[in-house]
């Protein structure tokens, strides 16, 4: 702790049971502009609002800055609650661009940074019904650890006070959507260009987006489509980063770029798609599946190896279903053996499940052929403890709001004997995933995705 005049960091902690984080994020955040969601419920579910500590940077030393931000503020961190939950330890936040800088010709675009890395002011934990309400501060003298102490109990008082409910679950009035055609035209040249690569045999893979836009007729509030996603996507993250009012980048990802649990990690190898309908055998048996979802199983376990794990995996994926959408999957596990966690996420990002391969020849080529900045889609977006624990999803299934402009974007992953139609189907289930849960007031034409 501090001496007066000396500066600190505090972290105070009190139960808090009943509230949930998801709900309860606006009552918490009151007049913070930064808002953060994770949402992993049965598990793990966060909210968090304000900054304690931040840092905002690009470059190629993103994921090493970041892990140098985390690692010095949470040594820093004084916990007056270190035999609370796992749970409920302080975090550090984090959200990465898909690319480490701007495209050149988009430079005059208002873009996210290439990393935002963030203790949190407040922080609202639950798993189960067992809640933690935390609050991180700076101190430099006893009447500023009092003043601190004061504003939990406050905010604690507040949250078991006021109901916690949706505030915008009626429909949404929408102005104007790109028709699904318009996307699909747009979409259809940089496929074709993309199969002839992999047919070529320039590329081994390459996973191309596209972003379809919806314009509402007034700010967009993801919270109801969040709420909703706990039932439609169970199995899959949703998140929530909101840098201020109007901007707000949130989905349900049902792939882990990486886990660190007590020294083990564990990564997800998810390619391969099928739609409702079709059967999970179907997919098993597609040779074009089963070789795309080999890819990227071995090129994690490859990079794994190269800085000198010992990964295991199964020898024959499994079925994940996630909605209407099933993937092959193929968990890997390492133990790490003390390395930085962000040191091995920057070797996994991007992995060819969102990229391609070769990697470096797959990014270039999706500078060429996507005609909008990726920002965060595709890139990591999680957490590191004060344990050393750390998750790291990858956002896809996403949107990005701005104002009354909702962008959502999905992608498809092409290979050798990749037929355009398929590819345009399996995108427009993947946008569907959220566009479906948006609940808008318009024709059943303009809300169709696919």
């Amino acid at each position: 702790m501090a001496c007066d005049g000396d500066e600190a960091l505090l972290s105070l902690a009190l139960p808090i049971e009943g509230v949930d984080p998801l709900l309860a994020l606006p009552q918490l955040a009151e007049q913070e502009n930064l808002q953060v969601l994770w949402d992993s419920a049965p598990g793990l579910c966060l909210a968090a609002a304000g900054p304690c500590q931040e840092l905002e940077l690009a470059g190629s030393r993103r994921f090493e800055q970041a892990q140098r931000f985390a690692d010095l503020c949470l040594s820093r961190l004084h916990d007056t609650a270190p035999e609370s939950p796992a749970h409920a330890r302080p975090r550090v936040l984090l959200r990465f661009r898909f690319f480490d800088q701007v495209s050149e010709r988009r430079r005059s675009e208002a873009v996210v940074p290439s990393v935002q890395a963030v203790l949190p002011r407040w922080q609202l934990s639950r798993q189960g019904r067992r809640g933690w309400l935390r609050l991180n501060g700076i101190v430099s003298s006893a009447a500023d650890c009092r003043e601190l102490a004061e504003q939990l109990w406050l905010k604690q008082e507040k949250l078991l006070q006021t109901p916690t409910t949706p505030t915008a679950l009626k429909p949404q009035a929408l102005v104007a959507a790109t028709e699904p055609e318009t996307w699909r035209q747009r979409y259809a040249a940089a496929l074709t260009h993309g199969i002839d690569l992999v047919n070529n045999g320039d590329l081994h893979k390459l996973v191309l987006a596209v972003q379809h836009r919806i314009v509402l007729a007034e700010t967009f509030n993801p919270l109801p489509l969040l709420k909703r996603l706990r039932r439609q996507q169970a199995g899959s993250c949703r998140f929530l980063w909101q840098r201020h009012a109007g901007d707000a980048f949130f989905g349900a990802s049902p792939e882990r770029l990486l886990s660190l649990r007590a020294g083990w990690l564990r990564s997800d190898a998810l390619a391969g798609t099928a739609g409702q309908g079709d059967s999970g055998a179907q997919l098993l048996r597609s040779d074009k599946d089963r070789r795309e979802h080999e890819l990227v199983v071995e090129t994690i376990t490859d990079q794994l190896r190269r800085n000198g794990l010992s990964p295991r995996r199964r020898w024959q994926p499994q079925l994940a279903r996630h909605g209407n959408l099933t993937h092959l999957h193929t968990p890997i596990t390492a133990e790490t053996h003390g390395q930085p966690v962000l040191s091995l996420a920057e070797q996994l990002h991007p992995t060819p499940a969102v990229a391609g391969l070769p990697r470096r020849d797959a990014m270039a080529w999706l500078r060429t052929l996507e005609p909008f900045e990726r920002g965060s889609y595709a890139a990591p977006i999680g957490w590191i403890d004060n344990a050393g624990d750390a998750e790291l999803r990858v956002a896809i299934r996403c949107g990005h709001a701005r104002g009354c402009e909702l962008d959502l974007t999905a992608g498809a992953g092409l290979v050798r004997g990749s037929v355009a139609e398929r590819e345009l189907q399996e995108v427009g289930l993947k946008l569907a995933v959220l566009a479906d849960q948006l609940e808008l007031q318009t024709s059943a034409r303009n809300r169709s995705i696919v």
